[in-house]
């Protein structure tokens, strides 16, 4: 997987004041680690799916 996005970084200790904002900032950590993961997770899909496509064409060839 080339070119993937960093995983996201959790807020430090200081960034949240816990006083129930909305949204948190642990709030956008998870939907951005979420994403994140749904990216990865694609990109894999999409390689597995090229490596098998690139197994058939030898085969074939």
């Amino acid at each position: 997987m080339t070119n993937s996005p960093e995983r996201p970084t959790p807020p430090g200790e200081y960034e949240c004041c816990e006083s129930g904002c909305s949204p948190c900032v642990w709030d956008t950590y998870y939907e951005e680690l979420n994403a994140w993961n749904a990216a990865q997770m694609a990109a894999k899909a999409e390689q597995a799916a090229e490596t098998e496509l690139a197994e058939e064409v030898a085969e074939d060839g």
